[in-house]
């Protein structure tokens, strides 16, 4: 029998962060992992929406234990700030799930540290995060670091000799490289967290196609192009309801069959149940794993305490 958010086990106890919870994907899996017990917190860039969606879940999951909380994946101060006051307020993590993102935005533009927004904040932020509440989830009996990929993942390449697309952008090359460098960084912790024996898991998931706020926030601006505008026609008529998309993430951060270094998405490849998903060859690239994370260990001033090689 297919798996859907109904399997999701009784979560009483356990502690959820969600990173791009007040739309789309995140809002999903932020309402599925309350309806289940979890206490979550619900982390994003706007400070306003975010409660307005904490609001919405509360309305629709009475009961539920939910908190919204200010966190700027493009903004590596406000990674450390909402790291440290998380911290402070809680004493467990039990499911971290890096699901924000920004989608081939039209031109290049910059976090505040400036790095090239898409790989700024769907992996770098992501990376600095992950590293700044790892001692946390580490201490966490069973806990599960979910980071979101996509299929977009398989064109890409790391682009080590311009890493930051200052010599040559293109929006879906960028938002390619930053899509692998989520698999590759999911790997490379995974066998980080192995050869500690930590019971931690590091896991990945995609959505398949799903129809959410992410295209429509990046290359489908009033400037875009016609190929771009075509693309999100097709991808509102065709792709799965954000509740579908989310089934992949709520997979990964809960189910009993979730192995370390698994990737789950839709069967059909866009669309369907929940099974495992392949990766493209390069994003098992060891080499190219380990140099990533040297590097982004550089850029963000973060380093992963505890499961150095």
């Amino acid at each position: 029998m297919a798996w859907t958010s109904a399997d999701i086990p009784d979560l009483a106890g356990r502690t959820a962060l969600v990173t791009g919870a007040n739309s789309g994907l995140g809002f999903e899996t932020a309402k599925a992992l309350a309806e289940h017990g979890a206490s979550v917190v619900m982390a994003c860039r706007d400070k306003d929406r975010c409660a307005t969606a904490a609001s919405q879940i509360r309305t629709l999951v009475p009961g539920a234990t939910i908190e919204s909380a200010v966190l700027d994946l493009a903004d590596l101060d406000s990674v450390r700030a909402f790291a440290e006051e998380f911290v402070s307020r809680h004493d467990s993590l039990g499911i971290l799930v890096n699901n924000a993102g920004v989608m081939a935005p039209p031109d290049r533009l910059e976090t505040k540290q400036g790095f090239e927004l898409q790989l700024g904040t769907n992996h770098l932020g992501h990376f600095a995060l992950t590293g700044l509440l790892l001692p946390l989830l580490m201490e966490t009996p069973a806990s599960r670091i979910v980071t979101v990929s996509s299929f977009a993942h398989e064109p890409g390449r790391i682009a080590f000799d311009d890493l930051q697309c200052e010599r040559g952008y293109t929006p879906y090359g960028a938002y390619s490289q930053s899509k692998l460098a989520n698999i590759l960084f999911m790997l490379e912790l995974d066998r980080r967290l192995r050869a500690t024996g930590a019971t931690t898991l590091s896991v990945g998931a995609h959505p398949g196609f799903a129809s959410t706020n992410l295209q429509a926030a990046g290359p489908f601006t009033g400037r875009a192009p016609l190929r771009s505008r075509m693309v999100l026609a097709g991808v509102r008529l065709i792709g799965q309801s954000p509740e579908r998309g989310a089934q992949s993430q709520l997979f990964a951060a809960t189910a009993d069959e979730v192995v370390g270094g698994g990737y789950y998405g839709p069967k059909h490849r866009g669309w369907g149940h929940v099974a495992d998903s392949s990766m493209a060859p390069q994003a098992r690239d060891e080499a190219v794993a380990a140099k990533l994370w040297a590097v982004s260990e550089q850029l963000t001033g973060v380093a992963y305490l505890g499961v150095e090689h």
